[in-house]
C-alpha cells in the first residue's frame, strides 16, 4: 500500500493512472495524449509497475499498458480534481480513441504520402487541388487572415463570392490590385483582424482559417467571431500548425502562438457553439524543425 501511494504521489504518474483506467494504451498514444517525452513515460509507466499499479501486454509489436489495482481508484479520482490537466487529458483520450478506431483515415494518410514521391505524368497536388476545387458549391466565403489572397483568388474561381480580411493594409492593397489586373471581380478585400473582422453577422456559408489562427492575439474569441459570421448550418475549417517548439517561428513568422493541439482547436470550436467538430493531422514534415498541420472543421447549428 506504501509503495502504491508513493507511485501516485506525482501527478504525471496520476494522470497516466487516470487514463488507464478508461482504456489499455501504448506508450505512443501517451505521449499524444499527455505531449510528454517517450522516455518520461516509459520511466512513470516502469515506476507504476513496480508498484503493482499497472499491468503490460504485448499485441504484435506494440505494448499494452492497462490499470491492474483498483484498490486505490477512489483516492486517485479524489486527487485527480486538483489536477488542472486532467479535463484536457480525457478529451484527448477521446481523440485518440475515435483516432484508434479509424483505420481507414490511417490507410489513407499512408496512400497520400506516396501521392507525388514517384514522377507520373500528368499526376500532381496542383491538379487535384483545382479538381477539387471545381467541384466545390457556389457559396459565400470568408477567407480569414487571407495575406496577399492567393487562396482567395483561387477559391474566387468558384464561388459566388469570397471575402479576404487581413489587418495589413499593404497586403489588402496589394491583393485589391491584383484581383482587379487579373479581372477577378468576386473578390473582396477588407482591412480588419481576425478577432473583429469586417462581416456581417449570418452573412456567409463557410468561413476559412489558413495557417492564420496562430496569429490571432486571442484564438478562441476569433473563433467565435467566425461562428457569428455564419449563416445557419454554414461551416468553419481552420487549417493550422499542430503544437511544436519551433521558436524562431516567433520572430520569423511574427506568430503569436506556436500551434495548437487538436484537442485545443476541437474546444475552440465547440465552445463556439460548433456541431459535427472533426480533425485530422493532414500533413507532416520530413525534416527538421518537423513541422506538422491539422485540418479542423466543425458546423453551425440550423436551429
Amino acid at each position: 500500500m506504501i509503495k502504491s501511494l508513493r507511485a501516485m504521489a506525482d501527478a504525471s504518474r496520476l494522470r497516466i493512472l487516470l487514463l488507464l483506467e478508461r482504456e489499455e494504451l501504448s506508450v505512443a498514444e501517451l505521449q499524444e495524449i499527455l505531449s510528454m517525452g517517450q522516455s518520461r513515460i516509459s520511466t512513470h509507466l516502469s515506476l507504476l509497475k513496480q508498484a503493482g499499479l499497472v499491468e503490460v501486454r504485448k499485441q504484435g509489436k506494440n505494448s499494452l499498458y492497462s490499470l491492474r489495482d483498483r484498490r486505490l481508484l477512489d483516492a486517485a479520482r479524489a486527487a485527480a480534481e486538483e489536477l488542472p490537466e486532467s479535463a484536457a487529458d480525457s478529451c484527448a483520450l477521446d481523440l485518440v480513441l475515435e483516432k484508434r478506431r479509424d483505420r481507414v483515415r490511417s490507410y489513407f494518410d499512408e496512400l497520400a504520402g506516396k501521392f507525388g514521391r514517384n514522377y507520373v505524368p500528368g499526376r500532381s497536388w496542383k491538379g487535384l487541388a483545382e479538381t477539387l476545387l471545381q467541384l466545390m458549391p457556389p457559396m459565400t466565403i470568408a477567407d480569414l487572415g487571407a495575406g496577399e489572397g492567393t487562396f482567395s483568388q483561387l477559391l474566387a474561381q468558384r464561388a459566388e463570392q469570397v471575402i479576404a480580411v487581413d489587418n495589413s493594409a499593404k497586403m489588402v492593397d496589394f491583393g485589391s490590385r491584383l484581383a482587379a489586373d487579373n479581372g477577378i471581380k468576386n473578390l473582396d478585400y477588407r482591412l480588419g483582424d481576425l478577432e473583429s473582422p469586417p462581416v456581417a453577422p449570418a452573412s456567409i456559408d463557410l468561413a476559412f482559417f489558413s495557417q492564420s489562427l496562430h496569429h490571432a492575439p486571442h484564438p478562441e474569441v476569433a473563433v467565435h467571431a467566425a461562428y457569428r459570421m455564419l449563416k445557419p448550418g454554414g461551416r468553419i475549417v481552420v487549417l493550422d500548425l499542430k503544437t511544436h517548439t519551433f521558436e524562431q517561428a516567433r520572430e520569423l513568422y511574427a506568430d503569436t502562438w506556436l500551434g495548437f493541439s487538436e484537442v485545443e482547436l476541437r474546444g475552440f470550436l465547440a465552445r463556439a457553439g460548433f456541431g459535427g467538430v472533426r480533425s485530422w493531422i493532414v500533413d507532416a514534415e520530413t525534416q527538421s524543425p518537423w513541422l506538422e498541420t491539422i485540418l479542423a472543421i466543425g458546423e453551425k447549428p440550423v436551429a
